[in-house]
């Protein structure tokens, strides 16, 4: 037992074992063996090489570049290899593994050894290539590209996640002309502040625009639905487009006409977005009445219905705007506009809602005064009176008793108090007119309303143009005085 002692406590015995112990460890001569045998191996056979960018030529991203990563990310040969990079994914808990350019990944499919490698051009762009034995090209390609398609979206199925992408990058050449974070919105079309059965018509509408492929198809048009959002600021328009990119689990792509340089880089823009994704232009009548942007009213025609708007599939375009009035007729035609949902102030029943889920009231005794002053004509948005809301919801009482004082204020300053309530906006639901079906919210304008009243106490007047809104307030105030 001593001799044996003293044999393993020998410096000689224990550099032996350390020895045999590397040899058969990842890293040892075994190791290295097996990955010249492997070479060796190789130049026995000739192969192709397929190359896989992240963008093509008019640098649109390439849509199978983006599943091949997600398909190699997957593989356990990465996480086995020497060295890889590790990134933190959009939720704490995901490590996304990248691949480094000198690093080599192999996979196995239908009994046949193929590899993937990363190269960098010179620009900083990233192209996979892709390295197949070529006995074995005719017999695996396709099903392996197939096999890939499959994978990612079983994956995606389980991870997906809404992206909000904006036109802010400031190094398109490389990177494409979009960025994207997660798009956390809590909206949706449930917690809106509409009208339950036109929320009903939306969803019910957005459900059947899912399972019309084939529908268009036969129909000869491009798989896409266009909708217009319209009412004051406030009202929940935004919300509303959180709300139905959550429904869909579409992507939304929200383009700032402000950022685009021409008629051309919008048109860029549309064909580097994908399908199934939410096309947003927000305030887009004020683009056009004031023409602050270099993209023309052309320019945003053949965006919304031209050949371009045709390069994709299972798209939404949501447009929204303050007022129709001063819109030019092309752009809200059928066709451009297939959706129209009207966004009005705040009315009781509305109120009654904002109350329930701000404050968790059904109903409370100051109910009936605030009722009467809706009857009167004063409203106040949505949001204004939900932040009122919120800012008092530690007592109720107090909440409604500054909606009030809030609504008695607006009241005064509005001679349109004058005109019914009758006349403000209200949602009217769906209307069928051919191919301009859809959901469609009317509203009575008030300023029209009230040029007709002002028409009963000028029909003297010799003057055809229509004066300032302005001025017609301060005349018709004198008059009636």
């Amino acid at each position: 037992m001593v001799l044996l002692s003293l044999f393993l406590t020998s410096p000689v015995v224990i550099i032996g074992i350390y020895f045999l112990l590397r040899l058969v460890s990842k890293t040892s001569l075994l190791f290295i063996a097996k990955k010249w045998w492997r070479l060796l191996e190789d130049s026995c056979h000739v192969y192709q090489f397929y190359k896989i960018p992240k963008f093509n030529d008019h640098m649109q991203e390439n849509q199978l570049y983006t599943k091949v990563v997600t398909y190699l990310n997957s593989l356990s040969s990465v996480g086995d290899s020497n060295y890889a990079n590790l990134f933190t994914g959009n939720k704490s808990n995901d490590i996304t593994i990248v691949l480094d350019s000198d690093q080599v990944v192999t996979d196995t499919f239908l009994s046949a050894r193929v590899y993937w490698t990363n190269e960098k051009s010179k620009t900083g762009s990233t192209t996979l290539v892709l390295k197949i034995r070529r006995r074995d090209k005719r017999r695996i390609l396709r099903p392996y590209i197939q096999h890939i398609h499959t994978v990612f979206d079983e994956i995606e199925q389980r991870r997906k996640e809404v992206k909000l992408y904006i036109n802010a990058e400031t190094q398109p050449e490389k990177n494409g002309r979009w960025i994207s974070v997660p798009f956390t919105h809590p909206s949706t079309i449930e917690t809106t502040v509409i009208d339950a059965d036109l929320k009903n018509k939306v969803k019910s509408d957005l459900e059947s625009f899912l399972k019309s492929k084939q529908y268009y198809q036969r129909l000869g048009r491009v798989w896409k639905r266009s909708y217009l959002l319209c009412g004051p600021s406030g009202t929940g328009k935004s919300s509303f487009i959180a709300g139905m990119a959550k429904f869909l689990n579409y992507d939304i792509y929200d383009i700032d006409l402000r950022k685009v340089t021409d008629d051309s880089d919008l048109k860029m823009l549309l064909l580097q977005t994908t399908n199934k994704s939410m096309i947003v232009i927000e305030d887009l009548d004020r683009f056009l009445v004031e023409k602050s942007t270099a993209v023309t009213l052309s320019g945003i025609l053949n965006f919304m219905d031209g050949f371009f708007s045709s390069c994709g599939e299972e798209r939404v375009m949501v447009f929204t705007m303050n007022g129709k009035d001063h819109v030019d007729p092309a752009v809200l035609r059928p066709g451009r506009i297939d959706v129209h949902i009207q966004f009005p102030l705040c009315d009781f029943s509305a109120f009654k809602n904002l109350a329930n889920s701000h404050l968790g009231l059904k109903e409370h005794k100051l109910f009936p005064q605030v009722e009467e002053i809706f009857q009167s004509g004063a409203s106040l948005s949505p949001a204004e009176i939900g932040e009122i809301m919120i800012s008092n919801r530690s007592s109720p009482t107090r909440a409604l008793k500054s909606v009030i004082t809030a609504m008695q204020s607006n009241m005064g300053a509005r001679v349109v108090n004058k005109i019914p309530r009758s006349a403000s906006a209200r949602v009217v639901g769906i209307e069928d007119s051919g191919e301009s079906a859809g959901l469609y919210s009317e509203s009575v304008h008030t300023v029209r309303e009230f040029r007709k009243l002002y028409g009963l106490f000028r029909s003297k007047s010799s003057r055809k143009e229509p004066m300032d809104v302005d001025l017609q307030d301060r005349e018709y105030q004198r008059q009636s005085s």
